[in-house]
């Protein structure tokens, strides 16, 4: 075994081996993968090994598809045996809402170039015959995925890796982690160590081990997942035709042909089970290949009703029972990116479908390692979607959720259960005692609405009965007055003599030069690639606050302490859990505030992007003018412990001017009237601010920044793809992000996101178009839930272009 390297991967299961692959690919070759036991024998050696297209997440259907793509090749790009079977799939809708989410799902593959078609019960019985479709509303039939060998699909990209000069060692124990002061890693081993530049976790089950040598932490947990193998099938002998794979929300289950046997895949719906619990969920180090005894008891109702499903098995004997760990994160997506709070730390496991995604994760991690971008956008994979309250309870919680509900649509405005209250405001327990119905970001509670009379959300994707509660939310607003707890905004202290000059190196744009200035700004990749936004407030000329999305705490917070200079005299320190924020807008809200501080609030004294230290109702406050909502408002951020008291007095002098509390479906909709755009939808790791329209925000003229060359090159080659606003002919329903936008009957872009515009009356999004159709004026076609919808490009925001009420 070598002793350097540039990336050492720890971990050998489809994850690793399709990472290892592809940094080969890239011209990493220098990269050793280190194997405890064999190659796949973790979690990897006894999956299944379905290959899914039909998936609503636009970069997850990326990711799937490029597995789907390669697989069928990868046999003859590396000689080694893969056993691709390209069956297809069905999956069964039981509801209209099931129906209404594989029409969105087809609009996906549209953007993606996968076929999907939506077919009714007679066509599904005349592909599979063997099927009842009782209580089916509709199937969504995909071509070309299907099944492939786990071992054979993982040892052929770790062939490819190795005939490209990459190299895996087996039989090799990693017994710990450590990062040197000069910035190195030393892997160390039962056969030696090894210096790296970049360690990769991909250790699939025994993930959290190897984050916990290097001293961070995982949300993974490992449940207990079976499948059963069916004697040999007559029909199945007698037929050349391979039956798709089914996924089946009745009886919660997968089932398709194995050879000339059937496999029935559970998802259990409840009781659902991890492994290791004596060992609070976490194999031994030395252990490989575990497998547990299956608990027929538990998986009897569910195998009854997959035999009600396909009645040829029902008289089929039992060959074997495959009862292993799948690793679970709490939101079902992986864990793909720089782990928090260390540099050239990175994580690559936590995947539940690991041989669906092992090469698509490889791929884009490659990119995201070798490029410091990817193509696509990495928000939702990034490992620093989770903070340190996640790991533990929080996940496994979550992780038995996400398992029970495998086949249970997740429908827009449900409020699962399981690991709520992780982090709360002050306010809490006061706004859920006025109606609040809150949402969960990153495990903070939120606001979302207000149920004044009680009522509960109508799930479904169409304008339900609280579409009239948002606007009156959004009328009090726009009218009025309104607060909302924001306490979620990650929050950072930049302080020192050397703070203004390093958040102009690592900002795009300037910095403020008063006292009180506000701007917002962005932080770029090297490629000029958007990593993140926040609004800055120079408090002083060696302190500034900084904010960014809830989301971002952990990320931002890396992109400005990884950027510290030696030498440079600044400190960043992260204050998020111990200040609160309350956002008071609306043309009355100069009313409200002047009754609780000394402070001039006049525009001549406190000007729109300005913010100051002042006392509110004898609390300490950093009020800052400015509204993400498109009116006259201020942020008052103070210390959480005073939170309460805040808003109390607010709320009191704010009754005489009809107050009102209003949630993020308002902000949603109140934003998007003014055309703001949002990080993780209009911003992303795949554009550059020329793509995004952010010129004003890009300090062309200030001393080198990360990011400036490249974005002046972009800027000067012209763009490929540019961001609109569109306003949608009026219906029952809006568009929510990931509809194809159509232009001369083809597909020319994607939205971002979007939402009903109340006090305008508008139905409003944001999409990315080929630069040809993005001009103001201009008419497209946008796919909502399968129906075309006339949009119009638009040159301003349709509510006060003019800034003139944010300037009141």
């Amino acid at each position: 075994m070598k002793s350097h390297a540039r990336v050492v991967v720890v971990g050998g299961g489809a994850m690793g081996t399709g990472l290892l692959y592809h940094l080969a690919l890239e011209g990493w070759t220098d990269s050793l993968l280190i194997e405890k036991g064999e190659l796949t024998s973790g979690s990897t050696w006894h999956a299944a090994g379905q290959c899914p297209s039909f998936i609503a997440d636009y970069n997850m259907a990326k990711i799937h598809d490029y597995g789907v793509q390669l697989y069928p090749k990868l046999e003859e790009l590396t000689g080694q045996y893969v056993s691709w079977h390209g069956c297809g799939g069905i999956r069964f809708a039981l509801t209209p809402q099931d129906v209404e989410w594989f029409h969105h799902v087809a609009g996906v593959a549209k953007l993606i170039g996968f076929d999907v078609e939506i077919i009714g019960p007679e066509k599904i019985r005349q592909i599979n015959p063997f099927v009842t479709t009782e209580g089916v509303l509709a199937g969504a039939l995909t071509f070309t995925d299907g099944h492939v060998d786990p071992a054979g699909v993982s040892n052929a990209m770790a062939k490819g890796a190795r005939d490209l000069g990459a190299q895996i060692v087996r039989r090799t124990q990693v017994m710990d982690v450590k990062r040197h002061a000069g910035g190195e890693w030393e892997v160390f081993t039962d056969k030696g160590n090894v210096l790296c530049e970049h360690v990769v976790n991909a250790a699939g089950c025994y993930a959290r081990q190897v984050s916990q040598m290097a001293g961070t932490d995982v949300p993974i947990t490992n449940m207990e997942h079976a499948y059963i193998v069916t004697e040999p099938i007559k029909e199945f002998i007698e037929r050349d035709t391979e039956m798709p794979v089914m996924r089946d929300p009745y009886p919660s289950a997968y089932y398709r042909q194995e050879q000339k046997s059937g496999l029935i895949g559970i998802y259990e719906t409840e009781a659902s089970a991890e492994c290791w619990t004596h060992r609070d969920g976490w194999p031994e180090w030395e252990s490989e290949n575990e497998l547990f005894e299956g608990d027929l008891d538990r998986l009897a109702p569910y195998i009854e009703r997959v035999l009600e499903r396909v009645p040829i098995w029902a008289d089929a004997g039992m060959k074997r029972i495959v009862c292993g760990a799948i690793p679970h994160t709490p939101d079902n997506n992986p864990l793909v990116g720089p782990a928090a709070g260390l540099e050239n730390f990175w994580q690559c496991n936590g995947s539940a479908i690991g041989i669906a995604q092992g090469a698509g994760c490889g791929k884009y991690m490659a990119q995201w390692m070798v490029h410091g971008d990817a193509e696509i956008n990495m928000a939702g994979l990034d490992p620093r979607r989770f903070g340190a309250y996640a790991p533990g309870a929080y996940t496994k919680a979550k992780s038995h959720q996400d398992y029970e509900h495998m086949y249970a649509l997740h429908l827009p405005g449900e409020e699962r259960p399981a690991g709520r209250g992780a982090r709360k405001s002050a306010l809490y327990d006061i706004l859920v005692a006025k109606g609040c119905v809150h949402t969960e970001a990153n495990g903070w509670e939120r606001p979302k609405w207000f149920s004044l009379d009680g009522r509960k959300e109508d799930l479904g994707f169409r304008h339900n009965n609280t579409f009239e509660v948002v606007a009156a939310e959004c009328l009090a607003v726009r009218e009025r007055v309104g607060v909302l707890d924001l306490s979620s905004f990650a929050k950072y202290d930049v302080s020192g003599p050397g703070a203004e000059a390093f958040l102009s190196r690592v900002c795009a744009n300037r910095m403020p030069q008063r006292d009180g200035g506000i701007v917002l700004a962005h932080y770029l990749s090297e490629e000029g690639r958007i990593c993140g936004e926040s609004t800055i407030t120079r408090l002083a000329a060696d302190r500034f606050y900084v904010l960014s999305g809830t989301m971002a705490q952990d990320r931002d917070l890396d992109h400005l302490r990884h950027r510290i200079q030696a030498g440079e005299a600044v400190e960043v320190t992260d204050i998020t859990d111990d200040w609160g924020t309350l956002v008071l807008a609306g043309p009355r809200s100069r009313e409200v505030l002047s009754q609780l501080t000394q402070t001039d609030l006049t525009t001549p004294a406190f000007r729109w992007l300005t913010g100051r230290e002042i006392e509110v109702a004898g609390i300490p406050v950093r009020a800052l003018r400015v509204s993400y909502v498109g009116e006259l408002g201020w942020e008052l951020h103070c210390p959480m412990s005073q939170l309460a008291a805040l808003y109390q007095a607010v709320w009191a002098a704010g009754e005489a001017q009809g107050i009102a509390d209003f949630g993020t479906y308002a902000v949603n909709a109140l934003r998007l009237e003014k055309a703001y755009k949002g990080w993780g939808a209009e911003l992303t790791n795949e554009i550059t601010m020329i793509e995004a329209d952010l010129d004003r925000f890009f300090g062309a003229d200030k001393e080198d920044f990360i990011g400036k060359t490249a974005t002046l090159k972009v800027k000067q080659a012209g763009v490929a793809t540019q961001l609109v606003y569109l306003e949608l002919e009026s219906g029952d329903c809006d568009a929510h992000g990931g509809e194809p936008v159509f232009a001369e009957g083809r597909v020319i872009g994607i939205t971002t996101s979007g939402g009903h515009g109340h006090s305008t009356g508008k139905s409003l999004a944001f999409a990315y178009v080929e630069p040809a159709y993005a001009a103001p004026g201009t008419h497209l076609s946008i796919e909502v839930l399968g129906m075309p919808r006339q949009a119009t490009i638009l040159a301003e925001p349709v509510y006060d272009p003019g800034n003139a009420r944010l300037r009141a």
